[in-house]
């Protein structure tokens, strides 16, 4: 590392501190979702390949959580695989799902965290599903950050499964079409979401540059305010998730109002 390059560390470092510093934790969004865009983008600057991009990804979220942990956020849910990404050629996605297995047992292992997954576990092949499951099982306990693996996770296949459990529910109750049709409403349907009873989220971010949700929680950020970073998810700085937490914290969140 030359001489600029450490000065630039040195003054990003300090401005950091600076941003923290000035954070109200009272402005603190209690549950972010993370559209973690750009692996692939940042191998191809950098001369690597595709699967050195997802673990360079796959390395960047427990630093990520631990500054979650500083700044009393209670639920992350990170985006680890669309049903989308179910169309990559297998040269990649073979080598994808082997990294977010490693994910996994490493988010259980930290100790800090209670994994829960989100998404069509049926989509997703056994030996990922029994990690899932043990996972769950094993962090059930854990009384620290609620952090959501969106693994095979679609936005529009989450409301068609909401709306299959809330049909198959009222038949095992043996609730008439009729009935049912009265009393559906909004808390209904979340109740059967992937998230039940977990609070939606407050904040989205999404690297790379790209400003879109892509499917992502379409049901719960209804009112969530979205923060756009140019960065690729596996340059993401501490800096730039402050930025994120202050730009949340400047805004007047209205519902919709």
């Amino acid at each position: 590392m030359n001489l600029r390059d450490k000065l630039r560390g040195l003054l990003v470092r300090l401005y950091a501190r600076r941003v923290e510093g000035h954070l109200d934790h009272a402005q603190v969004p209690k549950h972010i979702g993370v559209i973690m865009d750009g692996n692939r983008r940042w191998a191809k600057a950098a001369g690597s390949t595709a699967a050195q991009g997802h673990r360079a990804g796959a390395d960047k979220i427990e630093e990520f959580l631990g500054w979650c942990a500083e700044t009393d956020v209670e639920v992350v849910t990170l985006w680890l695989l669309s049903t989308d990404n179910f169309d990559r050629p297998k040269e990649e996605l073979v080598p994808l799902l082997g990294i977010i297995e490693d994910v996994v047992r490493s988010l259980s292992a930290d100790g800090r965290w209670r994994v829960h997954h989100v998404g069509a576990l049926d989509l997703l092949p056994p030996p990922m599903q029994s990690v899932l499951k043990e996972a769950e099982e094993a962090t059930a306990h854990i009384d620290g950050i609620l952090v959501n693996v969106a693994i095979g996770y679609g936005g529009r296949q989450e409301i068609a499964d909401a709306v299959r459990s809330m049909l198959l529910d009222a038949q095992e109750r043996g609730t008439s079409m009729e009935d049912l049709a009265d009393c559906v409403d909004i808390d209904m349907i979340g109740r059967h979401l992937y998230t039940s009873d977990q609070p939606d989220p407050d904040l989205v971010i999404r690297t790379s540059g790209e400003q879109r949700l892509s499917g992502f929680m379409l049901w719960q950020t209804a009112h969530s305010e979205y923060y756009f970073c140019e960065v690729f998810w596996p340059a993401f700085r501490k800096v730039d998730f402050l930025r994120a937490l202050r730009d949340y914290a400047a805004r007047h969140r209205r519902y919709g109002g």
